[in-house]
């Protein structure tokens, strides 16, 4: 009974709030014009910077008209396979109801029961998606306004990182999602919760002295009578005018897209969620047999096996290499440093080189896959000392691959590489590795790493490129005090090469920088 009570109490004050507050601001904006976009040239509107864009997210800035790949997305790497496969097989009885029943019905299934500290998928996976998806033309719009607002159906932690840490847009108004003792519920609040947001940004003056312009979907009923209220203009796009947009490029992105984590490689409409599930089981079949296949067998036989059952490798030598062996130290082996895509670099490296005796070391790598590593493969401690002692007695044994970035990365980006390899080799090959892949990704920064190479190779067409560069001066070079460079000098030319070649862009970005991004820690893995 007390309960009634309050709830009643509650709408009394939000009833007399938006009388009196709201009345004040209705008699200062006038009744809004409503416009047509683009027939009525909101995109004509050359000095929009003094004026506030009040958008709404998924009906004006995003090209499709399905929001299911972004559940999907939520569903899969969030809640696992069979959460996913629930919702895709409950999708078309979601296409028959109602847009608010339909969009509560997959944030059920997509969000209950997840806890909201690990989920990290608005911040890791959604963002290359959702960019993939902007209209460069109401982009444009949107850059010219002063200050943007972006409103949406969807939860807040979907769109929240998307919209504010790479487009740039000063406020986020999204869902709120109830919680009980830390887990989601998959139930949104209500839409009141959004209007009260608004009232906050009229009160504390954050709209901008200039008119208040709305953009919003002709055929999305949704936040109309909200964009009435404080628009002076509204624009409405319509899905026809949506079909004529280009998307947004990827060097027009306000913030670069260098990190994204996620084992999905597509985007799960739903035709590519059925080709998915569908290939599962051959999937499986043939993992295992490339795995066993191409562990056991010699070099002679995996090569074509391997390559007959769909994966690729592409070998290019520069025409300075066949140097290495006669001006090397013949008491160490070579020492190979490339960028790293996945944690089969140096199993690929081994397979293009046709040896099996070379040896690779890494700051993580799993117990399996340290078991099942047809090469020997060492742990780093991180203890420059230890690891350059290790490094040394390694390459007095035979060949030795480092990766310097000390993690991997999925675009076309070379992270910042460690110096320690320039002091322990007077002679370096650098290679550029580059691989490709259809379904899956083969890394992860926040998942399970004993299964980065099962994903690679669930793939249909994995591919791989191994690229050897002219040999570098190292140790030798260091050590001379009149023309010799720094060990952080070569460690740069280094990875320079690497980025030429294949046409990378280098950063000064570490492990650290994307292991916080992604994953809200440094990177460290647990011994337990």
């Amino acid at each position: 009974m007390s309960g009634n009570k309050i709830s009643n109490l509650q709408s009394l004050v939000f009833f007399l709030y938006r009388f009196f507050v709201l009345r004040r601001w209705c008699h200062r904006n006038p009744k809004p014009k409503l416009q047509k976009w683009p027939s009525h040239g909101l995109h004509q509107r050359h000095d929009l910077s003094h004026h506030t864009l009040i958008f709404n997210v998924e009906g004006a800035l995003l090209k499709s008209k399905s929001l299911f790949p972004y559940f999907m997305l939520v569903a899969f790497e969030a809640g696992g396979v069979i959460r996913s496969f629930l919702l895709f097989i409950l999708y078309p009885l979601i296409c028959l109801m109602s847009y608010e029943m339909g969009l509560k019905a997959m944030v059920m299934l997509s969000f209950f029961g997840v806890k909201r500290k690990s989920f990290r998928a608005g911040k890791s996976v959604l963002p290359k998606y959702l960019l993939e998806d902007v209209g460069l033309e109401m982009f444009e719009v949107l850059k010219r306004g002063g200050k943007r607002v972006g409103v949406s159906d969807l939860p807040q932690v979907m769109i929240d990182g998307f919209l504010r840490d790479y487009l740039k847009i000063e406020v986020v108004i999204g869902r709120e999602m109830k919680l009980i003792g830390g887990y989601y519920l998959g139930i949104m609040e209500d839409n009141k919760k959004q209007e009260f947001a608004f009232d906050e940004l009229v009160q504390e003056e954050k709209l901008s002295s200039g008119h208040v312009i709305g953009i919003t979907s002709f055929n999305l009923p949704s936040h109309r009578s909200l964009f009435s209220q404080f628009c002076q203009e509204i624009y409405f796009v319509r899905n026809s005018d949506k079909k004529s947009w280009q998307i947004l490029p990827r060097d027009q992105y306000p913030k670069p897209l260098v990190f994204h984590d996620g084992r999905l490689a597509i985007k799960p409409t739903p035709l590519n969620t059925l080709t998915l599930f569908m290939w599962t089981p051959f999937a499986a079949a043939l993992a295992a047999a490339r795995l066993v296949f191409g562990l056991n067998l010699p070099y002679s036989l995996a090569y074509p096996f391997l390559a007959f059952t769909g994966l690729r490798l592409t070998l290019t030598v520069n025409n300075h290499n066949h140097q290495i062996s006669s001006s090397s130290d013949k008491k160490k082996g070579c020492l190979y440093v490339c960028n790293h895509r996945t944690l089969l670099d140096p199993l690929y490296i081994s397979y293009a080189l046709r040896e099996k005796n070379i040896k690779a070391v890494t700051y993580s790598l799993s117990r399996l896959s340290e078991i099942l590593a047809p090469i020997t493969t060492v742990r780093l401690t991180r203890d420059r000392a230890q690891d350059g002692q290790a490094m040394e007695r390694l390459l007095s044994q035979g060949d030795l691959v480092v990766c310097p970035e000390g993690t991997t990365c999925r675009e076309p980006y070379v992270l910042r590489f460690s110096s320690l390899f320039s002091e322990v080799s007077d002679v370096i090959v650098p290679i550029a590795i580059d691989s490709h892949v259809s379904f899956f990704h083969g890394t992860t920064a926040s998942g399970l790493k004993a299964f980065d190479p099962i994903f690679f190779l669930l793939d249909p067409y994995p591919s791989y490129t191994v690229q050897l560069l002219d040999p570098v001066s190292g140790a030798s070079t260091c050590r001379d005090p009149i023309d010799g460079k720094s060990k952080f000098e070569v460690a740069n030319h280094v990875q320079h090469e690497i980025g030429n070649a294949l046409g990378f862009e280098c950063t000064n970005l570490t492990r650290r920088d994307k292991y916080l991004i992604l994953a809200g820690n440094n990177g460290v893995v647990s011994e337990k």
